[in-house]
């Protein structure tokens, strides 16, 4: 298997990519609320709506994936002439990189699926949908729009969701066209006949499908193994990637059998997961990436993924976070991120009722009173984030000689300490656009500043945010660490 290094290469090269997305495409709805009491007209809970929002599911959601990769997308699917499909076109407007083609099928509605979540936990799902087949006449304007975007793409993904976009004559005239095309084709496969699939590169089934489809159990390594060659030889499927959760994933290709472990860490949801996956193996591939790099760069992402809340995606910089800190073999969850994978992040916190709070600085060479300022923020709220002064911004405060330390080698040792949640970079020489973007409920920093000093400060209490200002541990500083140092 590749180490780091050829895998931080590999995410710099799928913004040169483009990739054909054809399947499912549907609305996904969250309602987000609090339950403390029984309804009195029935044994149900009452859930009191807090905040609702709305993204791309199924296929859109593939393509949202290889849209935050830096892939070029062409994307097409079916759509009712409704409001959720003008709000999918929307939704899908957002993003500069997905060329879409919606074909309008009047006869059908949109598929919508609506979630009402109280905390961690779901507690109930809507789905509103018709999962026949498209009628012959959309289904040669799906297989016209496909073949017409072939030329020039390095990946064919066809995400069935089995809702009636891709029909079993569609799916086996779209693989024959795409081989024909020297295109790989990567198939998020349903339902247990897999002939319809015969012929594609790669399908990359969770356990459960494998399982109905093998007709055999799943139950180990080896076991995963086996089942996967059983679907490859007996439909003529040149790779199969096994999707198994917290045991991982199987990879059985042509090369014989690889098993990549999961990355350990808290799974909130895993809504996306095998979206996210999909995507991610088909950048790589149209990048020239090898099998087994597609399948543990597909590995990383997923990882990440899980660890948000809805229907999430993991963008180039998090997967590269997630690879350096592999390297430094630094404990616990990701933790470092870019502000929007952060204000996400943040976001999924408060709908589990959480306190977040947050502090900043360059932190070059950690010592005791950072590590108390940090323990003492931390104890003020559920959540802390640390804004943290990237290299030019800490030479620009600091002088020509600082950092002591590479940003790269800061953020992995805050990331390590247990008080700090989560680690944001920032270039700025103040981190004003974080604080109002992540709008912290708990503003902390050093007792040497007062209030009106404090960056952010005004903003905060503007909200009802309060301001923190921790003691500081007396004879300890960065400055004179490095005067001591000196010859």
């Amino acid at each position: 298997m590749s180490d780091s290094r050829q895998l931080l290469d590999l995410i710099e090269k799928l913004g040169e990519t483009r990739v054909v997305c054809v399947g499912d495409i549907m609305l996904d709805r969250f309602v987000y609320g609090d339950v403390s009491r029984i309804s009195p007209e029935a044994p149900v809970p009452v859930c009191r709506v807090v905040s609702e929002n709305a993204m791309v599911g199924g296929a859109g959601n593939v393509a949202r994936n290889l849209a935050v990769l830096g892939a070029s997308v062409d994307f097409i699917s079916v759509v009712g002439a409704d409001k959720a499909a003008d709000e999918i076109r929307s939704l899908v407007g957002n993003y500069d990189q997905i060329s879409a083609e919606f074909i309008t099928d009047s006869e059908r509605q949109t598929t919508i699926k609506e979630r009402f979540v109280a905390g961690p936990q779901q507690l109930l799902r809507v789905d509103r949908e018709e999962t026949e087949d498209v009628g012959p006449e959309i289904c040669d304007q799906l297989i016209k729009h496909v073949c017409a975007a072939l030329p020039g793409a390095g990946a064919l993904i066809l995400s069935d969701y089995d809702k009636g976009v891709l029909s079993a004559g569609s799916i086996i005239e779209l693989i024959g066209a795409a081989n024909d095309a020297g295109c790989p084709v990567i198939i998020d496969p349903k339902g247990v006949d897999y002939r319809r699939y015969s012929g594609a590169t790669l399908i990359t089934p969770n356990r459960r499908e494998l399982c109905e489809a093998s007709r055999k159990d799943i139950f180990d390594d080896d076991s995963a193994a086996a089942a996967a060659k059983f679907i490859a030889s007996e439909y003529g499927i040149g790779n199969v990637l096994v999707t198994r959760s917290a045991e991982g994933m199987t990879l059985v290709s042509r090369a014989g059998v690889d098993h990549l472990s999961a990355e350990a860490r808290e799974v909130f949801d895993v809504s996306g997961a095998g979206d996210t996956v999909v995507a991610t193996l088909a950048a790589a591939l149209a990048a020239g990436s090898s099998l087994i790099d597609a399948a543990q760069l597909a590995n990383v992402a997923a990882g990440i993924v899980v660890g948000k809340t809805g229907t999430a995606v993991a963008d180039g910089s998090e997967i590269a976070g997630s690879l350096r800190r592999q390297d430094l073999q630094i404990s616990g969850e990701l933790k470092v991120m870019p502000l929007t994978a952060a204000a996400e992040q943040v976001a999924a916190w408060r709908q589990q009722g959480e306190r977040v709070g947050f502090t900043n600085g360059c932190f070059d060479l950690i010592h005791p009173g950072h590590v108390a300022i940090l323990a003492k923020s931390r104890a003020a709220c559920d959540r802390l984030v640390v804004g943290l002064n990237a290299d030019e911004s800490v030479k620009r405060l600091k002088g020509e000689t600082r950092p002591v330390q590479n940003e790269a080698s800061r953020a992995a040792v805050m990331a390590s300490l247990a008080s700090v949640d989560l680690v944001v970079l920032f270039e700025e020489d103040t981190p004003v656009n974080l604080i109002e973007a992540l709008r912290p409920d708990v503003l902390a920093k050093g007792a040497d500043y007062t209030v009106d000093e404090v960056v952010g400060a005004e903003f905060v209490q503007s909200y009802g945010g309060e301001i923190l200002l921790v003691d500081l541990e007396e004879g300890h500083s960065t400055t004179g660490t490095i005067e001591r140092m000196a010859p």
